[in-house]
């Protein structure tokens, strides 16, 4: 089992073929996801912070290029949360969130662990290591089907907790707390054949939602949704999912896990001023700039840029007639 906190690109790139491409795919744009920070641009053009992230500036001798933040030096650490509020949440404030939401759900508590205090201000979890009971009126189908959404999730601790972004400490998968450990921990205790696992799996994945800023954290969040999944598999049937599941996983991941400006809802600096030339009173041309009127309102809906689809899994795209309806995130605002 793969049990190491840093994924490599590299290792990707090898052992699975194609699969580094979809998780770097933007399918906004139909491009490569952005770097979106300065903290690569020395490294050369490539990385500056519009450029997208390329298969090829992350892999060979650059291979060591990602890593997650407990890992970078602490002024490059410093420097994200000053410029870009990157702060990471210890995986036990995680659990305790996740937990107030499983409450509400199940309406009862610990259904996954119990918190305990060890000193003031510190908590770890118990598994509870009963098979998990569902409430009279819901089964553990609705459970993997209930839509659940990261905001700004940087790594997406809160999705899987492969290991602790403040500590850099690998979870082993039966002590994870993540949204999504706690779907596949509810398939392996109900399913018990492959093709059953990898169809529940998928919806589990369907119905599980993040997005990011940064492309560095937004392709580390993807790549631990994807080891998350060949973890699961490997601990459930004793080997790895073929190649195929795992790109199919990785296609679902690409689309749900995607890059955005939360506040604008947005490609990342995709809004543009617009130049108009109109004629003065002397028969002259004038140019006149016209910004953004989103960004000069604060309006979510009227902003110049790049505006993020997501796919509504549950129903059918008309023009194609397939399972995956493209929608504009800010759709669902109205809702």
């Amino acid at each position: 089992m793969y049990a190491q906190v840093d994924i490599l690109e590299n290792e990707i790139l090898e052992k699975y073929p194609d699969v580094l491409d979809t998780l770097l795919r933007d399918h906004t744009t139909q491009r490569n996801i952005l770097w979106a920070t300065n903290n690569y641009k020395d490294l050369g053009k490539s990385y500056s912070y519009k450029s997208e992230i390329s298969p090829q500036s992350i892999t060979g001798y650059n291979g060591n290029v990602i890593m997650p933040r407990v890992q970078k030096d602490k002024i490059l650490q410093q420097s994200r949360a000053r410029n870009m509020a990157e702060v990471f949440t210890p995986s036990w404030i995680c659990n305790a969130q996740n937990n107030l939401i499983d409450n509400s759900w199940f309406q009862k508590e610990n259904t996954f662990n119990k918190e305990i205090e060890i000193d003031s201000g510190n908590w770890i979890w118990e598994v509870n290591p009963k098979k998990v009971e569902f409430p009279k009126n819901k089964t553990w189908r609705n459970y993997i089907r209930d839509k659940r959404l990261e905001m700004a999730c940087g790594e997406a601790p809160y999705i899987t907790s492969r290991y602790d972004t403040t500590t850099g400490d690998f979870i082993p998968v039966k002590e994870r707390i993540g949204i999504l450990d706690r779907k596949l921990r509810v398939i392996n205790e109900n399913v018990n054949t492959s093709g059953e696992w990898l169809k529940a799996t998928q919806t589990a994945f369907k119905s599980t939602y993040a997005y990011e800023w940064q492309g560095d954290s937004l392709l580390l969040a993807r790549e631990a949704m994807l080891f998350t999944f060949i973890e699961n598999y490997t601990l459930k049937f004793g080997k790895e999912p073929l190649v195929k599941s795992i790109k199919y996983i990785a296609y679902i991941i690409s689309w749900n896990v995607w890059q955005m400006d939360g506040i604008k809802g947005v490609i990342p600096y995709s809004c543009v001023e617009k130049n108009t030339i109109s004629k003065n009173l002397f028969g002259k041309n004038e140019t006149n700039t016209i910004k953004c009127v989103g960004c000069e309102k604060d309006n979510i809906k009227k902003h110049t840029g790049i505006y993020c689809l997501v796919k509504d899994w549950s129903n059918k795209d008309k023009l194609t007639g397939r399972k995956g309806k493209k929608i504009k995130f800010i759709d669902l605002l109205n809702n």
